[in-house]
């Protein structure tokens, strides 16, 4: 997400961040047991992928039964219809992963999934694209605010790839599964991709029934925004021109980067002010389904790229340059999240290598799991060990914390704990990995668009 979207994002979620002037680090969740023994390395992915699932599971909109934008501990029905389309996403791999792990029931995760089929049918769509956010109870697109109040085809791009995920675990299973795939097929087949061009050779994020093109938010690599040109391509229904992946995506090659940034190749030019890295879900969020190891193209090894971005992240810590307290080999990430504003309340921010305001957010190292396991690992019992009673509550890790100011805030935000499971799994088993991978019309469109892989024999 460029820096335009953050800002706006963070007004609207500063505008509801009286609740709390600040949040200390040393008040606790009193449902977190703290006399639990430290756990193995497998208990604690076990465990934190858990944790994440009850945002989907225990605190999912009542109605819909999709995902909360948030959730406020201390305000538990703040925005409680607010539904959010790229983290529902998000949320129905994290279900599967649930299923699949016995962490849930498979039959009540159906039903479950089924009723939120049911909801996004009816829901307000804008040729075929949801909206960034929607009314629960009513399926009415929800105003991100200013000209965005109609389709958003990059979150539309996160959810697609979970309903594609959802299609293929189900296809095979019972009929009240095979309906729950159908229902998903037909969901993902249904967004007119092709009108998201606006004609040209490039994709626009954004197309409103009042305001039309009138935001002109190109997708130009590189960012969180890959997925939407993949899902384009392989849309049997209505595709984008290959054209538009290589002229709008990859910017006819000037994607492409020889930088270095703390001796690790950056590979690709990153949508930034200093062309360093961005927040770390721009490695995370294309690829909860999409499998960066060992795929190739003509602009970049993707292995290569997510697992140098994850690095330069760990590195960073380590090296610490503004000298935060807190910061080390074990305590590292920085991406979007809740923030701690310079007056000691709740904001908003992109964190990164530019913009680091002594914040860590547990979703960053958690989700590079695939990336960087002995780091991410070392962060996870950080976390789960000596820091659970102040950085853990109900439904896993809070958004947010800071060892410099003895802050953390007791909120929970879908897109954070939504990679959370997925990409925990796909290091543990590569279960997303390989449902979306091998799902009939996208091994096509990646050998159409010029990708390759010896992993998935194309």
């Amino acid at each position: 997400m460029k820096i335009a979207a953050f800002i706006l994002l963070f007004s609207l979620i500063s505008s509801c961040s009286s609740a709390s002037n600040g949040e200390s680090a040393s008040s606790s969740d009193s449902s977190v047991n703290t006399n639990i023994p430290p756990l193995t390395d497998q208990e604690a992915l076990d465990q934190v992928q858990k944790d994440a699932l009850k945002y989907f599971w225990d605190y999912a909109e009542s109605n819909s039964k999709l995902a909360r934008e948030r959730y406020l501990v201390d305000d538990p029905d703040f925005e409680k219809n607010k539904v959010t389309t790229g983290g529902s996403g998000f949320g129905l791999m994290t279900l599967i992963v649930g299923v699949e792990r016995g962490f849930i029931p498979r039959a009540e995760a159906v039903s479950r999934m089924t009723t939120a089929m049911q909801f996004l049918q009816k829901a307000d769509r804008f040729h075929g694209a949801w909206a960034h956010w929607m009314d629960g109870a009513t399926g009415k697109a929800i105003s991100f605010g200013g000209k965005d109040n109609g389709g958003d085809i990059v979150e539309t791009a996160f959810l697609s790839q979970g309903l594609i995920t959802v299609r293929e675990y189900f296809k095979n299973g019972s009929e009240a599964e095979k309906n729950l795939a159908k229902l998903a097929d037909e969901l993902w087949k249904g967004v007119e991709w092709s009108w998201y061009t606006n004609g040209e050779n490039a994709m626009y994020w954004h197309w409103s029934p009042t305001y039309e093109w009138e935001m002109k938010f190109k997708l130009e690599g590189y960012n969180e925004c890959l997925i939407a040109y993949i899902l384009g391509a392989a849309s049997t229904t209505h595709p984008i021109p290959t054209a538009a992946y290589h002229e709008g995506w990859a910017r006819s090659g000037a994607i492409k980067s020889t930088k270095t940034q703390l001796d690790i190749p950056l590979l690709f030019q990153y949508n930034t002010v200093s062309g360093d890295v961005g927040p770390l879900f721009w490695a995370q969020y294309s690829y909860l389904g999409l499998d960066p190891s060992q795929l190739v193209d003509q602009y970049a090894n993707y292995g290569d790229l997510t697992q140098n971005h994850a690095k330069i992240m760990h590195k960073y810590a380590v090296e610490n340059p503004k000298k935060w307290n807190g910061y080390s080999d074990s305590v590292w990430g920085l991406t979007a999240s809740y923030t701690r504003n310079a007056d000691g309340s709740t904001g908003y921010a992109a964190h990164d290598t530019d913009s680091d305001f002594g914040v860590i957010t547990p979703t960053a190292a958690l989700s590079s799991f695939p990336y960087t396991p002995e780091e991410s690992m070392k962060f996870l019992h950080y976390i789960y060990g000596e820091k659970r009673n102040q950085y853990v509550g109900k439904a896993g890790p809070y958004d947010a914390f800071s060892p410099h100011y003895s802050w953390v805030t007791k909120r929970y935000l879908a897109i954070d704990q939504g990679t959370i499971a997925p990409m925990i799994e796909n290091y543990r088993s590569g279960l997303l990995w390989k449902l979306f991978m091998n799902a009939p019309e996208v091994k096509p469109a990646l050998t159409e668009l010029g990708f390759h892989s010896s992993k998935y024999n194309f």
